[in-house]
């Protein structure tokens, strides 16, 4: 059977409209299912752990925040076929699983395809499927959240430019055993998947299944060119800039001199420490 999760709020109710379309779908085709909707007693992660107690088939129906919620929820990953249904304001892991933006089609995936062997991060013991990070991404999801009137890589653009003007480098040291290298950085994230904030290509060369993880370090940048590097970034070239350090990876342990917030997969996160690690094939997706 499938267990749908839905977040009737994602995306001004984008997702419960999907929802009356699927049914549809799932009854003419006769499948076995089951819809879930969070509540005031029980929330997305809590119903997600519940219902991984007994199913194996579980589909998150919402955008990024609600898979990321979902996704931490299950118990145990690897005994879970998981999919996804996009349904919110920000789907950018589905561009990385090639999983389709229309809701039909993305369930032609599940009905008829099979879930394969994906990779996930673990940061700190909480999970993460596209891209983890620290820096001007976590000032500008910030300020995401204060704009609620707009939507997608719009909302990304004017809360882009709102940080640039007081935005203040990140200083770190990354760890490697005995070896600390410090860091002045714009950003820095480690990727599964391509891209974050409703489109924009962070780390193109990643995949999520080819056991690697990317970490990305834009530093050294001048003040003054920080508005050239974020419209390579917007371009999804932000690799091929000077600045910029890719390194493949399976651990990424990051010191920072105070307490900051780390973003996984569009969700703010305080108190972690930025010790990250890849689980390789840790789980099956429904992908093409």
């Amino acid at each position: 059977m499938l267990d749908f999760i839905i977040n009737p709020n994602a995306s001004r109710g984008k997702a419960k409209r999907t929802g009356k379309k699927l049914k549809k779908i799932l009854e003419e085709k006769h499948v076995e299912y089951a819809f879930h909707y969070p509540s005031e007693n029980e929330n997305t992660t809590e119903l997600a752990r519940r219902l991984s107690k007994t199913s194996t088939d579980i589909i998150a129906v919402g955008g990024d925040g609600t898979v990321n919620r979902i996704f931490n929820g299950i118990e145990d990953p690897s005994k879970i076929n998981f999919g996804i249904i996009p349904a919110g304001s920000g789907n950018d892991f589905i561009e990385s699983a090639k999983i389709p933006r229309k809701a039909t089609a993305a369930l032609d995936v599940i009905l008829n395809g099979k879930a394969k062997p994906t990779d996930y991060m673990v940061c700190d013991g909480v999970r993460g499927l596209n891209i983890i990070g620290t820096g001007i991404d976590v000032e500008i999801l910030k300020r995401c959240k204060k704009y609620k009137i707009l939507r997608g890589k719009i909302q990304y653009l004017v809360s882009l430019i709102a940080s640039l003007i007081k935005f203040r480098f990140y200083k770190f040291r990354t760890v490697k055993g005995e070896e600390k290298t410090d860091h002045n950085a714009l950003i820095a994230c480690v990727c599964n998947g391509k891209q974050f904030g409703g489109s924009i290509r962070m780390c193109p060369v990643a995949e999520i299944d080819d056991g690697k993880l990317q970490l990305v370090i834009c530093e050294d940048v001048k003040k003054s060119q920080v508005p050239k590097a974020f419209i390579k970034l917007m371009k999804g070239k932000v690799l091929e800039q000077p600045f910029t350090r890719l390194e493949d990876t399976e651990h990424v342990d990051i010191e920072f001199d105070s307490p900051v917030t780390i973003q996984i997969d569009g969700e703010l996160y305080d108190g972690l420490k930025f010790d990250l690690d890849i689980v390789k094939g840790g789980f099956n997706l429904y992908r093409p």
